[in-house]
């Protein structure tokens, strides 16, 4: 029996890669270790969706953002006020956003990549002097986007709409990435990266690690994996096609693990 490829993407987008990876005929296994919940809604977010005509951009930076924003405005703003510029980190933040709310989304071309620094680098970024700028994300996360469109002359209020949990990993799943017993490890969250490198042992850390960013590819060798592809990007298609890409590489055959061990 083939070995799986490990996913660790959690909810509806994880179920879409899933999905997308059996359909082109390999084997899933999830790792259920992280998980989002929505945090209760406080005067600060009732004031923020009470002035949202007031911000000039509106910076999106994950699917689960994109739907808590939604849900919000649609109680708050039956009808979207005029002049509100939406942004979003990554296609599926984009593509959430369109569902949702039925808005225009920036992001950068086709081909451009799907990061922060992606984003940061669209022109109508570039000078802020001023303009109000609303950070939708989750609790924590990196400072780069408020930080950088600061010292453009953005005045950034940051909203968290949830928060990521993290959970040891359990069953089948869990000794699979212990010993590296799988195909691929497939991680598109820095959190969840180093999280997940303290479980693996010298086989794992060996073992193919497919991230979606050169960022995380960076971190990936900096806690010890030694075998790391960078999807270039953290859709579907992208990780699907680096999965195919391990395939092409290793023509099917499978994996010594003694010579692994070996160096």
């Amino acid at each position: 029996m083939a070995w799986p490829i490990l996913l660790t993407r959690p909810g509806e987008r994880g179920a879409r890669l899933a999905a997308a990876l059996v359909a082109e005929g390999h084997t899933v296994q999830h790792l259920e270790v992280m998980q989002l919940e929505p945090l209760e809604e406080d005067a600060r977010q009732r004031s923020v969706w009470l002035d949202i005509d007031q911000f000039a951009r509106i910076v999106v930076v994950s699917p689960y953002a994109a739907e808590r924003l939604a849900e919000a405005l649609d109680r708050y703003w039956p009808q979207l006020p005029l002049g509100l510029a939406f942004y979003a980190v990554g296609q599926a933040t984009a593509a959430t956003l369109h569902r949702c709310l039925g808005v225009r989304v920036h992001v950068p071309p086709a081909g451009g990549g799907d990061t922060s620094e992606d984003l940061l680098a669209l022109a109508s970024l570039a000078r802020l002097a001023e303009q109000k700028v609303l950070l939708v994300a989750g609790e924590g996360g990196r400072p780069l986007l408020a930080e950088i469109l600061a010292a453009r002359g953005a005045r950034v209020t940051r909203l968290a709409l949830y928060r990521r949990v993290l959970r040891p990993p359990q069953g089948a799943a869990a000794e699979r990435l212990k010993h590296g017993d799988y195909m691929a490890l497939v991680i598109s969250s820095g959190e969840l990266l180093e999280y997940l490198a303290g479980w693996c042992q010298s086989r794992a850390l060996n073992q193919p690690l497919i991230v979606s960013s050169r960022r995380l590819a960076t971190l990936a060798g900096s806690l010890g994996f030694t075998d790391v592809r960078s999807a270039g990007g953290a859709s579907v298609a992208a990780l699907s096609a680096a999965v195919a890409d391990i395939d092409a590489r290793d023509d099917g055959a499978a994996i010594d693990h003694d010579d692994l061990e070996k160096g």
